[in-house]
């Protein structure tokens, strides 16, 4: 089944600043929103740690820093993060969309209709009890639910991000496969959210992993791409001294941001070209994320197949007044 429709095709990526109950009300409640996506969560939750579980902004070019958002914050338009999942459990964010979406302020028309994506992430195992969960929602929810899978994280610990793995992604392509082939239950949607690839055996493995799952049907709908850029570090001073600190103690982190935006575009390019040479796998949708903060990126992303395009670090910057800007409405 393809994404239920998101209109405007713009949404926010699972990141920071879709944490908490309060960040997504005001998410859900933006009308330059299309669908609202939930911080990645776990069945039983993350333990964040402030002290190593950090982000902050940067000028690409000077790498001077800027650690909260400002409103002449224009030059930092990078982000840097050694954050891992969302401390707030699966089954509470299920609770919290359902209050989210009662206690909203827009006309009806559009609160009925408006998508949740819910970001998971765990075993393959996890996943397919995350998927059950969701699909129970789903039954007493009238909004649409999705769930989208973070094999991309690259801030875990002794855990790569699943998506460079063929065997790893057919083990969780394994494990919803077996949840299509059951009657009688509501169909949620499911993307997996893939880390920016950097040759084409990546994609290929990719692109095999799927294939290979389509018996008949590939449990794949969409793709998110793509999560931020691994192994990367921003220096705090001139003596060498990480900005951030990290589980590791070394700083690195994942990037975001402008300098993210032309792998991101080719990310897209790439994957959706890829997927149209084989008739099973055509009708998965993408959706693009990847360092855009104005409605040129907007563009650049439809442009080369992202069916809906994705915001995290110019959220973080601006809030939720992006969105409108993006769209062409500067004045919200």
């Amino acid at each position: 089944m393809p994404l239920p429709p998101i209109e405007p095709p713009l949404l926010n990526s699972s990141n920071p600043w879709a944490t908490t109950a309060e960040d997504l009300q005001s998410l859900f409640d933006c009308p330059y929103t299309g669908a609202v996506t939930t911080r990645t969560s776990l069945l039983h939750g993350f333990e964040h740690d402030d002290s190593i579980h950090q982000y902050t902004y940067f000028d690409p070019h000077s790498h001077s820093l800027k650690a909260t958002p400002t409103a002449d914050a224009a030059n930092d338009s990078a982000s840097l993060n050694t954050l891992g999942y969302s401390p707030v459990t699966l089954s509470v964010y299920l609770a919290i969309v359902e209050k989210v979406i009662a206690d909203s302020t827009l006309p009806h028309d559009q609160r009925s209709k408006k998508p949740f994506i819910v970001s998971v992430t765990g075993s393959a195992e996890a996943v397919q009890e995350c998927y059950r969960k969701i699909q129970v929602a789903q039954s007493t929810i009238d909004n649409p639910l999705c769930m989208e899978i973070n094999l991309s994280c690259p801030n875990i610990p002794d855990k790569p991000p699943p998506a460079y793995s063929g065997s790893s992604l057919a083990e969780y392509l394994q494990v919803l496969a077996q949840e299509e082939t059951k009657l009688g239950q509501k169909r949620v949607a499911i993307g997996i959210k893939t880390p920016p690839y950097t040759y084409f055996d990546q994609f290929k493995t990719l692109v095999d992993a799927l294939l290979a799952s389509s018996n008949p049907n590939c449990p794949v709908d969409f793709i998110t791409a793509t999560n931020t850029l691994g192994s990367c570090l921003v220096l705090g001073d001139t003596e060498g001294s990480p900005a951030l600190n990290s589980a590791s103690g070394a700083g690195i982190g994942g990037m975001a941001g402008a300098p993210l935006h032309p792998l991101a575009l080719g990310n897209v390019k790439t994957i959706r070209e890829m997927l149209d040479k084989h008739s099973e796998l055509r009708d998965i949708d993408i959706i693009g994320i990847g360092g855009v903060s104005d409605q040129a990126g907007f563009m650049r992303m439809r442009a080369v197949g992202a069916k809906a395009v994705g915001v995290g670090t110019a959220l973080g910057r601006e809030g939720i007044a992006v969105f409108g800007k993006i769209l062409g409405n500067s004045k919200d």
